[in-house]
């Protein structure tokens, strides 16, 4: 996107690689390591930071002062875009998790009246994981306003297709401690793996209670998947990066929902998990913690490229207020808000949304940013074993091959090894960085 603006605008030429997600990671890390760059621009996960790092170029001083940066938001900009406090990158996209629900459904008098009788609550969009099973449940064999036969909710299931994400951010509330920050994947004074505590025994046996709700087919559900499910009316609920919103709100990718979706901050929980006193913690009202899954993604000039100034000028192009907005407000180009101005400029909306739903749209987006207790992705060195560990492990649950507890104690031995072969010290060193420690 924007190379051909970019060269009108420059004179110069962009020849434009497009490689699967799956071969990115390789293709990047090969050129930079070899004396022949094949890129001068990487647009990548900030979860390969820590791979990455020695082989990118410092942002020039110049850049780090331009104003547009100012309007980039700060949980984007200053924990994405550094790599041990250097700046690295440039935030292109920005990504979390939330949730999207039927107005429609849950809005209906029926269904109130007959939710309320059977939950002894009123029907609203989840505050906790507890309210969120509730719902799924009550939905599951129920009809929509057509009389069509529908689920509780959609998620991704498929090993290989953001299933891990999904855990990731079910997990957040329930292990990211507000008293310890960077507790999630490993204590952050030792470098213990954490994946098979408590709190994330919890998380993946409620995500593997709710595939029950979802469609018969959800074992195999991809996040593309997900979102078919939902915009084709099959649930009422749905788990997914900002894509959703905008693809449930045009009628011109097929949805069939269209004006009938809610938003909602991923629930919280009223207990959490202290890794440090190992007990339960009681809360008065539900703890919240949105998870940053993947990010959103992230350009970076390789050391190597022999075009370091015009690559730089890209990337500032590409990402600019008026490029990037257009950019978001575009069904289908997997990029979401990540700049004030994206979310103030509620008019630039309107050719998706109407005002009220691209106000509502933006403002849990905006809310999950501004939480405090926001929760940052895994982002260290060997990104790719600790994380196909746990899908394969977590796969094999899934399929009722060992229980929750078993592939969580399996993967936490397999993290153990992966981080002393990497050097526990150093795997330390760069996990307080990414959490910001």
């Amino acid at each position: 996107m924007h190379a051909k603006t970019w060269e009108v605008k420059t004179g110069g030429k962009v020849k434009i690689i497009q490689l699967p997600f799956a071969k990115l990671f390789d293709a990047f890390l090969n050129s930079m390591k070899s004396k022949n760059a094949v890129f001068d621009v990487i647009f990548y996960a900030p979860a390969w930071a820590g791979d990455f790092f020695q082989y990118l170029s410092i942002l020039p001083d110049k850049l780090v002062d331009d104003e547009t940066f100012d309007d980039i938001h700060p949980t984007y900009r200053d924990m994405l875009m550094k790599w041990n406090g250097k700046w690295v990158a440039i935030t292109v996209d920005g990504d979390l998790f939330n949730g999207y629900y039927r107005k429609d459904l849950f809005e209906n008098t029926k269904n109130k009246a007959d939710f309320k009788k059977r939950y002894h609550y009123d029907l609203t969009p989840p505050e906790t994981w507890k309210e969120y099973a509730d719902i799924a449940e009550f939905f599951t064999g129920r009809t929509d306003l057509k009389g069509k036969k529908i689920f509780g909710t959609s998620e991704a299931f498929a090993k290989g297709g953001q299933q891990f994400w999904t855990v990731f951010s079910r997990a957040s509330a329930y292990t990211n401690h507000p008293d310890h920050p960077g507790s999630q994947f490993f204590d952050p004074e030792t470098m213990k793996a954490q994946i098979n505590n408590p709190g994330w025994v919890r998380a993946v046996e409620e995500y593997l209670a709710i595939l029950k709700f979802c469609p018969p087919d959800a074992k195999f559900f991809d996040i593309v998947a997900v979102r078919k499910a939902f915009t084709d009316g099959e649930t009422a609920m749905a788990l997914d990066w900002g894509d959703t919103g905008p693809i449930a709100a045009s009628s011109s990718t097929g949805s069939t929902i269209k004006d009938k979706v809610g938003y909602f901050v991923l629930p919280g929980t009223l207990d959490i998990w202290d890794a440090k006193t190992k007990k339960w913690d009681k809360k008065a009202i539900p703890y919240k913690a949105p998870f940053l899954a993947f990010g959103g993604w992230v350009g970076s000039v390789p050391e190597n490229s022999r075009h370091k100034d015009a690559a730089w000028n890209y990337i500032m192009w590409y990402a600019n207020p008026k490029n990037s907005l257009n950019d978001v407000i575009t069904s289908g180009t997997g990029i979401n808000p990540y700049r004030f101005t994206h979310f103030t400029g509620i008019d630039a909306w309107t050719s998706i949304f109407s005002k009220r739903a691209a106000s509502e749209y933006l403002g849990v987006l905006r809310a999950s940013l501004d939480s405090p207790n926001v929760a940052l992705d895994l982002r260290i060195p060997g990104f790719h074993q600790y994380t196909t560990v746990f899908e394969i492990q977590l796969t094999k649950a899934l399929n009722n091959e060992i229980t929750v507890k078993k592939a969580l104690d399996t993967t936490a031995v397999e993290w153990e090894k992966i981080t002393d072969k990497m050097g526990r010290k150093k795997q330390l060193e760069m996990y307080r960085s990414s959490m910001g420690l």
